[in-house]
């Protein structure tokens, strides 16, 4: 996706980002995204973030589904504002 709601996908800071202290390695987060957000890092056994623009945009599934919760994403009223700002300033508000 090279634009989500006529911005484009780089500027939107909206991915995950796992904590290396809960992550068990388990590899479900891998598992569930389709997208290539994710691999796994042999060396550390953990999973990490590889392609984080190929994430979908308000998609958490990852992180609702991770056994340790170690899997966030920015928090959604910030987020909300974010978007709301470049709508307004592509002219789209």
């Amino acid at each position: 996706m090279s634009e989500w709601r006529g911005i484009p996908r780089e500027e939107i800071p909206w991915f995950p980002t796992i904590d290396a202290e809960k992550c068990s390695g388990c590899r479900e987060c891998i598992t569930i995204c389709k997208n290539n957000v994710l691999a796994f890092d042999e060396a550390g056994l953990k999973s990490t973030v590889v392609n984080p623009y190929n994430c979908v945009v308000e998609c958490r599934t990852c992180a609702r589904l991770c056994p340790s919760e170690a899997i966030s994403f920015p928090d959604a009223a910030v987020f909300s504002e974010f978007i709301k700002e470049k709508l307004v300033a592509k002219g789209k508000l």
